[in-house]
């Protein structure tokens, strides 16, 4: 994909500035841009763990105070909810079997 001129200037020195653009032109709310930012922005700890038992999914957490739950929905996953308390820290090797 070539970029012009005013693009790459763009990005360079306004780099959320031109996510927020660029998310706009594909129909995507820039305040969900924001609401990550948020969300993921001053996080010092993110952790990924698996889902056990039945059910097919994952947990993110957060500083080891949030989590985020989620779901298998067919062919993606889906949002369930939210947890607080103290989490212990996660695997950082979880996607290491993966294909």
């Amino acid at each position: 994909m070539k970029l012009n001129i005013f693009t790459k200037l763009f990005l360079k020195f306004f780099p959320k500035t031109f996510l927020k653009y660029a998310a706009s032109e594909r129909g995507i709310d820039d305040k969900k841009l924001d609401y990550a930012d948020k969300l993921f922005g001053d996080c010092q700890r993110i952790d990924i763990q698996p889902l056990s038992g039945e059910n097919r999914g994952f947990i993110i957490t957060l500083d080891n105070k949030l989590s985020l739950w989620f779901f298998q929905n067919g062919d993606s996953f889906k949002f369930d909810g939210y947890e607080v308390g103290e989490y212990d820290n996660g695997e950082v090797t979880v996607f290491d079997g993966l294909k």
